[in-house]
């Protein structure tokens, strides 16, 4: 299945937490319920975020008792607001609200039954169109990867991050598909290990080489020439290029230039905020001490300790070399070449 679908009013996903020792899906009926498993992250990644959040509007629509558009208008408005506050980094969860709130919005929709047959369609065209997103961003990437490459990625950014295919693991897939003789380097990423957890998972289930390392060897890797091409997601890029992605990403990006290594960042122009000049208005979101100090349910540290846990950190797009989208490679100087992707798609 998709990573995450609808099926006639119920919500269906796959439980990441439990990978990669369970396959586990789970099933929702309320938009509260996809909140929750939005922040507690049973799904993660900016574009199945995004989808989650339409399907959890569509949730919200379909079980409201309201007898009016207004009544149903206001109950879709609290529902965003829920959703909106569970991971507030990534850009495409506010985006595919805002999409959602729009359509009920319109003129046309004049009965409680039209907003609520349009959301769930509108919730499924986001779906859909993520998918067919990923696969052109697939091809434009894997023009950078040439026979024999090794390639270093950070995160998850596979099926698992989106609807379906991915984002940098996308461009990986693809080179592979078509033939290209490539190995990956995957940081296991710390805190959360989705690097350990669900990148290592798909790549063997895709029959892809690679290898499993600790985030610190990176370093090592890259100086030591084992390093071709770095290949990271994204969850908020900025007008100007800055990247807001999983934490440890700017560290490998000062890495990469430092010895030469093309740093390129992969993601869909939904993630693309032109209302933020730059990277320092991105919001960075705080998580839970227990991630850190514990593997599991694993103590790893001393009962109370101070803990800091930012889930992300901006790349200065000075050291990006560029960016990847489904509407082509963007470059330097990025803010004219971001404007243009965004308004192909707008």
């Amino acid at each position: 299945m998709r990573t995450i679908e609808w099926d006639d009013g119920v919500v269906r996903m796959i439980d990441q937490r439990q990978l990669p020792q369970e396959y586990v899906i789970v099933q929702f009926t309320d938009y509260r319920e996809v909140a929750r498993a939005i922040k507690e992250m049973y799904i993660r990644g900016a574009p199945a975020i995004g989808a989650a959040a339409a399907f959890g509007l569509a949730l919200c629509a379909r079980g409201s008792v309201a007898k009016t558009r207004a009544e149903v208008l206001a109950d879709l408005e609290e529902a965003a607001a829920t959703l909106h506050k569970t991971r507030p980094t990534a850009v495409n969860l506010s985006w595919a609200l805002e999409r959602m709130l729009e359509q009920a919005r319109k003129a046309q929709h004049t009965q409680v039954e039209q907003i609520v047959h349009a959301l769930v369609a509108e919730a499924q065209r986001i779906a859909d169109e993520d998918v067919e997103v990923n696969q052109r961003m697939a091809a434009n990437g894997a023009e950078l990867i040439e026979d024999g490459y090794n390639v270093l990625t950070h995160c998850n950014t596979g099926a698992l991050a989106t609807v379906d295919y991915g984002t940098a693991l996308g461009v990986i897939r693809t080179a592979h598909e078509q033939g290209k003789r490539l190995h990956v380097w995957v940081d296991e990423t710390r805190p959360r290990l989705q690097g350990a957890r669900l990148t290592a998972w798909e790549l063997m289930r895709y029959d892809i080489p690679m290898t499993l390392i600790a985030d610190n060897a990176a370093g090592h890797l890259m100086r030591t020439g084992q390093v071709d091409l770095v290949l990271v997601g994204a969850d908020r890029v900025a007008a100007n290029g800055d990247v807001a992605n999983k934490i440890g990403t700017y560290k490998l990006a000062v890495l990469a230039r430092e010895n030469g290594i093309p740093f390129y960042s992969v993601c869909p122009t939904s993630t693309i905020d032109l209302s933020l000049p730059s990277g320092e208005q991105i919001t960075i979101e705080e998580r839970d001490s227990t991630e850190v100090t514990h593997i599991g349910e694993v103590g790893i540290a001393p009962e109370g300790v101070p803990v800091f846990n930012p889930a992300f950190d901006v790349t200065p797009h000075r050291y990006v070399t560029g960016i990847v989208t489904e509407e082509g490679i963007i470059y330097p100087p990025f803010a004219p070449g971001l404007r243009r992707a965004k308004g192909a798609t707008s």
